[in-house]
Formats: structure tokens, sequence, C-alpha cells
């Protein structure tokens, strides 16, 4: 009898100490802070950046279950999804929001006016009205802007096509990003002495009938940082190479699935460099006062097999600038 009492009594102080040892990591983990991320649609580059932030944040510190909790939602480019999951997170009074393209730092944005805004690669943030000015946002939002060299990538088509005449600009005209990107490809093709001309889509349904009838009256196609046209890349390279037209892509996402070459900004440090900020926001750093910033050098990403099968010859300008910094996919 006395041999069950003390197994009785022990069981119990084992049983308590489980109990006060659980609360206590529970008190623990209601305490960490909670980062919320928003990603507009699912894509390789808005993947690579997704991961970027959480690699961005584990250097300064924050690793999810450990010392915060992170909260990622994905709108799937649902525009009532994206204002639901926005105010979700304001709700639940989440440390910092962090947006992945414009569409969700816009809706963090319309939804919240308290909580510390992160934004993660948006092309235009001043134009969209986001921040006020790049050195001093003035408001809750701050972050990293999604800047390609424009100006190299005019170059780089113009080395591989130098007799080009035309090329055709397919995005999506609802877009504020990409239309910026297209202005200034625009602006500086012309100057090149290449015709742009335009096609516009409002959602991945158009990208068929539009990008059909594009490939029939251009010699070439550039296609800027749109998450909408690269949602149906796949569809945009087949009619293009049913016509023998290159595509050459704002972003190096697009490269592996049927583009020639780029010379783009890495998505995935433009995520670390998101993560980082948000460390900074998380430390209590206020984002009216925190500069924008950006990933500032491009590489050269050459898609060999492709520009083999439209009979594109790589001019070796580019291929050592992608072995100096880049890649070249055989």
């Amino acid at each position: 009898m006395k041999r069950l009492i003390a197994t009785i009594i022990a069981l119990a102080v084992f049983l308590g100490v489980a109990f006060n040892v659980e609360k206590k990591q529970e008190e623990s983990k209601n305490k960490m802070p909670t980062v919320a991320i928003l990603q507009t649609l699912s894509h390789p580059a808005l993947d690579q950046i997704h991961q970027g932030i959480v690699d961005g944040l584990k250097e300064e510190g924050f690793v999810n279950g450990k010392t915060m909790k992170i909260d990622y939602q994905n709108a799937q480019g649902d525009q009532s999804n994206l204002k639901t999951m926005s105010d979700r997170f304001v709700q639940e009074k989440a440390s910092v929001l962090i947006g992945i393209a414009t569409p969700a730092v816009q809706s963090l944005a319309n939804e919240n006016s308290k909580i510390p805004i992160t934004m993660g690669a948006v092309s235009d943030p001043v134009g969209t009205g986001l921040v006020k000015t790049l050195e001093k946002p003035g408001g809750t939002v701050s972050g990293v802007m999604h800047k390609e060299p424009v100006a190299a990538q005019v170059k780089l088509i113009r080395e591989f096509m130098p007799d080009l005449k035309n090329i055709g600009v397919i995005y999506t005209s609802s877009d504020d990003s990409s239309t910026a990107e297209y202005k200034e490809f625009k602006k500086l093709a012309e100057k090149a002495g290449i015709t742009v001309k335009t096609y516009t889509i409002t959602s991945t349904n158009d990208i068929d009938q539009v990008s059909a009838t594009m490939a029939s009256e251009v010699q070439a196609v550039y296609v800027p940082s749109d998450n909408t046209v690269a949602s149906g890349f796949s569809t945009l390279v087949k009619n293009t190479n049913a016509k023998n037209i290159p595509i050459f892509p704002g972003v190096d996402s697009m490269i592996k699935g049927g583009g020639v070459a780029t010379v783009s900004v890495s998505q995935y440090e433009l995520g670390k460099l998101t993560g980082k900020m948000a460390a900074q926001e998380l430390r209590g750093k206020n984002p009216a006062t925190m500069p924008v910033e950006t990933v500032k050098k491009g590489s050269t990403v050459i898609n060999q097999k492709q520009a083999d099968k439209l009979g594109l010859k790589v001019p070796a300008s580019a291929i050592k600038q992608a072995n100096e910094k880049g890649e070249i996919i055989k």
C-alpha cells in the first residue's frame, strides 16, 4: 500500500511538472512576435522571394517556431482573398506585415494604418502611393523595391538581335508595377531604334489569344516583371515558339520556362533583403524613416537550349557576362 501511494505521489508530481513545463512553453510561444506574410499568387519568382524572406529573418535571429511565428497566406491571385487575409492579419494584431508583390502590399496598406508593413519587391512604390519618397517613406510602409536593370536588358537584346526592328511587350494593364517597367522599357528601346508594340491582358485567360496575335506581328517579345504573365508563361512560349519568336523576360525565373536571356536581379536576394528589413521593424524601427532599399546588381542568365531551338546565336559578350556572374542553361 505504501509503495502504491508513493507511486501515485511520484506520478502526480511528474504530471504537475510536465503540465507546468507545457504551460510555460505555450505562454512563451504566445509571447512570440507574429510575422504575417501575404503572397499575391504562386509562381517561381514570388516563391523565391518568400524563401528569401524566411532566410533573411533567420539570419537576423528570427526563427519560425523559436523566436517568432510566421503566418503565411497565399491569395492565389484573388483580390477578395487579399482583402480577407489582410483584414485577418490586422485583427490578429500581427507584429509585422510583409507583402510579396504590389497587390499584396496595397491590400495590407488599405486594411491597416498602424502595424509596420514591409514591401517584398514592389517595382514602383512611389507611383503606387505606398511611400511618399524612397528616402523617407513617411508612413507605415517601407521595404524593398524591385528595380530591374532595364537598360542592360535592352542592351542584351540588341546584342542578340542587332538587326531587330520591332519588339512586342505583353503585360497586365491593371498591374501598376509591370506598367511602370513597360514604360521604362519602351522609352529605352525606342531610344535604341527599336519600335515597341504594346499588347495588354487583364487575366491569364487573355494570354493565349493576345500572344498568338503578337507572335504574328513582331520579331521578338519582352515581358516585364508581371505576375499574371508569369503564371501563364507556358502558353506564351507555346505561341512564340510556333512562330520562332524569342522571348526576353524581365526576370530570371522565366528563363528556364522558355525565355532566351535576361539581365536580372535575384528574386531570392530581394526576399532576403525584405526579411532583414522586417527584422529591423520587429526590433522597433519605424518604417516612416527607413529608406526603401533594392538589390542593385543583376546577373546574366541565358537559356542556350532555347536559343539553339530558335536558331539564335548567343553572342560571345553575353556568354562572358553569364560566366562572370550568372548562369547558362544548357
